[in-house]
């Protein structure tokens, strides 16, 4: 099994034991597709997931009540990745990360990503050579290839992102 971070629990949610996550996938509604979810590599069957605003309300077997819930808040929710189904040029954060990013026209090479920003539109992809940080939007116009196998992004460099 090869468990990835999908959200964290920020509060409880009455007194039945429901889990207020803040879920850090790009579709919340993934968690209703869930099955397990584990938290400090511990299974918990999930018995219902449901949104409110921009949370999740997670209800597991095995959290029945307040305390139980209460011992869980601030611990991050894993799931197995098997149970995402990706669609084609999407990719998990933490398969990203580290990849040495190389422009595409001249082969030179530009750093590895060392974080990655949600700004809503788009993703942007914090690249780091030599302790100098450039910022390269993840869109296609920008991203020609990525390639997980050879751990390597060949980007487009538009006109502005590395000066």
């Amino acid at each position: 099994m090869n468990l990835i971070e999908t959200g964290k629990i920020v509060n409880t949610h009455g007194v039945r034991g429901e889990l207020k996550v803040t879920p850090w996938t790009d579709d919340p509604a993934v968690f209703t597709t869930f099955k397990t979810l584990y938290i400090d590599n511990a299974p918990y069957p999930v018995r219902s997931a449901r949104f409110q605003g921009q949370n999740v309300l997670l209800k597991l077997d095995g959290v029945n009540d307040m305390t139980a819930a209460e011992g869980l808040k601030n611990k991050i929710i894993f799931a197995d990745r098997a149970d995402f189904h990706l669609p084609e040029g999407t990719y998990f954060i933490a398969d990203l990360m580290g990849l040495t990013v190389v422009e595409d026209e001249t082969d030179r090479e530009l750093g590895v990503i060392t974080d990655v920003f949600s700004t809503g539109s788009n993703d942007v992809y914090e690249i780091t050579l030599d302790g100098k940080k450039n910022y390269v939007p993840a869109i296609k116009e920008c991203v020609r290839s990525t390639d997980l196998a050879k751990k390597q992004m060949r980007i487009h460099v538009m006109e502005g992102l590395f000066d």
